[in-house]
């Protein structure tokens, strides 16, 4: 008999380890948990977008800085060391810049996405790492947010003349002979420079906004100044 409860116990204690945690275990509604999140990230998806479409906000901030593809960095640092790189240093800010002034349509992308957290996934959530909710948002919108930001992207590169710019570098950069244009074409992953450009932008971009979003996150997690609505005091304590 002792040898059975004994076993039962321990039955029981497995399905306890093994059930989904619910909101109400930690004195929250389901719904509170969700909102709570989703309120969060909202805040934290302004903040870091709003931060980052300064001027600078990417430029000025080492962080999140996007260089230029490695195929074009080689040469600018060559071109660096003998204060010939000025055309290229251009373009690398143009390239900031355009990040900077997609900034307003990413916000609108990344709280349009914060509705898909759903009700199973808000509980995890609240009570995860510092990062858990960019995490989740990162591993659930990365591909079609790319898929937003991108054209996005291509348009801001296009108005702000970074384009023009690289075509006579892209030209310049084909035809190098020698040795420096071997192992330049060697660097070329293929395709275009200018689909080079927009794309490592657009991923980088993407890499900037998260980690503020993160950044955010963390904060409203640690510090209750940045609580500053009642649902997320409610959740975050």
């Amino acid at each position: 008999m002792h040898r059975r409860s004994v076993m039962l116990g321990l039955g029981a204690s497995a399905l306890a380890i093994t059930a989904p945690v619910s909101a109400v275990q930690f004195g929250l509604s389901e719904n509170q948990a969700r909102d709570g999140i989703r309120s969060a990230l909202s805040q934290a998806a302004r903040l870091a977008t709003t931060r980052l479409g300064q001027t600078n906000g990417f430029y000025g901030d080492p962080q999140v800085r996007i260089p230029l593809p490695s195929r074009v960095r080689d040469v600018q640092s060559m071109l660096r060391r003998v204060g010939m790189s000025q055309q290229l240093d251009d373009l690398e800010r143009q390239l900031n810049r355009a990040a900077e002034a997609a900034m307003p349509a990413v916000q609108t992308i990344f709280v349009n996405a914060v509705r898909s957290i759903t009700l199973e996934d808000a509980v995890g959530i609240v009570r995860g790492g510092d990062r858990s909710a960019t995490d989740y948002l990162e591993r659930r919108t990365s591909d079609p947010l790319f898929a937003l930001i991108r054209p996005r992207m291509a348009s801001t590169l296009e108005a702000s003349g970074a384009y023009r710019t690289l075509q006579p570098i892209e030209q310049r950069l084909n035809n190098q002979g020698g040795m420096l244009g071997r192992f330049l074409r060697g660097r070329s992953s293929g395709g275009s420079l200018q689909d080079q450009l927009t794309d490592d932008a657009s991923r980088r971009a993407m890499a900037g906004v998260f980690h503020y979003v993160g950044e955010e996150e963390r904060a409203i997690r640690r510090d209750p100044v940045n609580r500053t609505t009642d649902i997320l005091r409610r959740v975050f304590g």
